[in-house]
């Protein structure tokens, strides 16, 4: 039996202005139905894979556990960073949780924002490999290239792939950084090179040693934060200061790289890390123009471009447009040549740097119980809309500085105004007066949609006194 470790803690601003910080790539709609990380939790679930463990941060817990109901998966294990401290912890935290329960069990390591369109044939790859990581192997998946890539690292293989790429574990040679264009068709044409996806295969017990060989440091700072890790509600909390002392760092350079029990396994299908909007583009399957149009876009007399339209009330025309990146949300947009779709995260910087809420923020804002957005603010006043799921509740809290009136459009939400407990349904409305305590909750079946009106000197997000949250979030958290 196999687990799968699930890394879900990016932020994807090569993808901005869909990902963002506050929701990033691995929760979105890229390239089909489902999210990119329900895509990559179906793709290892089945006969011979467990229940996945999960590592992801605070602000994303509720988004995972609903993501996967979503797809009616069973609850992961989900672990709680701190803060993002790359992957070299986040793995290890996941192997020395399961190591744990499951003393040398097999666990597979995968980024949860990774395309790989033929699921069967990845798991028969991963299968390929299991001997390999039982006998103490430290096994790492290959992808055959298609075209010199100088935006990803990539593995030398002991000797040339066979002519069809067929899962044969070897060892592995060397990993080699991003390369130039120049090293890049050679390593093409040589055959003896595979991308480096960044998923891998061991036993518990094989990657605790190397970490206690090349990482002692960080083997005990990571044992620290799991061993005074805290319960709350299905999460698991590691302990804050002692990650803090784990370094920042990778995988490759933490452990893999010095280590001489590594092997390969070459992955002949389908991949793409989705590390840019080139590479949306190319994955979505473009037209006979090469042109790709998601939403209310519309393409005139354009060729190998992308137009992408996040809102529904806006329409997003191209014309004449050659090698163009166009994506158009709410409350921004971005134009680039395709060819600099990797500078996409300068823009990110430098809208960070002149203080814009665009760089990390979407105007639609995710919460456990569902979501708001903002769509109108003023000096004293602000709108929203609000969405909450069939049976969740916001908490019981009273505001400082602002009042509410809500007038619900869609589902019936049951309101508690102090001591007045009632149903509102559609068309009808409440008022909340400033300093009331107050809840809505949705007891319904279908979602329950409401706008609100808050008015007063200050609307700010932590303007929340909370007497009573099913989240179990603390005084001034958001929702």
């Amino acid at each position: 039996m196999i687990t799968p470790l699930l890394l879900c803690g990016g932020s994807g601003t090569r993808l901005w202005p869909l990902s963002r910080k506050s929701y990033p790539k691995q929760f979105t709609q890229l390239t089909g139905e489902d999210s990119l990380f329900q895509a990559s939790a179906k793709r290892l679930a089945g006969d011979g894979f467990a229940a996945p463990i999960v590592v992801t941060g605070s602000d994303f817990r509720f988004i995972v556990t609903e993501q996967l109901a979503a797809v009616e998966l069973g609850a992961a294990a989900t672990l709680i960073e701190p803060e993002g401290r790359n992957t070299a912890p986040a793995i290890l935290a996941g192997a020395l949780m399961l190591e744990a329960q499951t003393p040398g069990a097999l666990m597979l390591v995968a980024p949860s924002d990774h395309v790989i369109p033929d699921a069967e044939q990845f798991r028969d790859t991963v299968q390929a490999a299991t001997k390999a990581a039982q006998d103490g192997q430290l096994v790492t998946f290959g992808i055959r290239p298609d075209r010199a890539e100088t935006g990803y690292g990539w593995l030398e293989m002991s000797g040339p792939a066979t002519g069809d790429f067929a899962p044969v574990p070897q060892p592995l040679k060397a990993f080699v950084e991003k390369p130039d264009s120049a090293t890049a068709q050679a390593m093409l044409e040589g055959g003896q090179h595979l991308w480096n996806a960044g998923i891998f295969l061991f036993s518990t017990t094989t990657i605790l040693a190397a970490f206690e060989a090349f990482a002692p440091d960080m083997l005990a700072a990571v044992r620290r934060a799991v061993d005074e890790a805290e319960r709350d509600l299905g999460f698991t909390r590691l302990a804050g200061a002692p990650w803090a002392q784990a370094d920042d760092i990778s995988i490759d350079y933490a452990v893999m790289e010095k280590a001489d029990n590594l092997t390969v396994v070459p992955f002949a299908g389908g991949w793409s890390d989705l590390g840019g909007w080139d590479a949306v583009w190319r994955e979505a399957g473009p037209d006979a123009d090469g042109v790709v149009t998601n939403g209310p876009a519309t393409s005139i007399d354009c060729k190998d471009t992308l137009l992408r339209a996040e809102a529904d009330h806006q329409e997003l025309v191209g014309i004449g447009l050659e090698d163009v990146i166009a994506v158009a949300m709410p409350d921004a947009v971005l134009v680039a040549h395709k060819d600099r779709a990797q500078d996409v995260k300068k823009a990110v910087a430098a809208l960070k740097a002149k203080g814009a809420v665009q760089a990390e923020t979407l105007p639609r804002d995710y919460r456990p119980w569902g979501w708001f957005e903002s769509l109108v603010v003023g000096g004293r006043f602000q709108v929203k809309r609000i969405h909450v799921h069939p049976g969740a509740a916001l908490s019981l809290q009273s505001h400082h500085h602002r009042s509410e009136h809500w007038i619900v459009v869609e589902g019936t939400a049951k309101v508690t105004v102090d001591e007045d407990i009632k149903l509102v349904t559609e068309n009808q409305s409440v008022y909340i007066p400033l300093g009331a305590v107050h809840r809505m909750e949705n007891p319904g079946k279908v979602p329950m949609v409401l706008i609100e009106v808050q008015t007063g000197s200050y609307l700010g997000e932590d303007d929340i006194i909370r007497y009573e949250d099913v989240y179990s979030r603390g005084q001034g958290a958001k929702g």
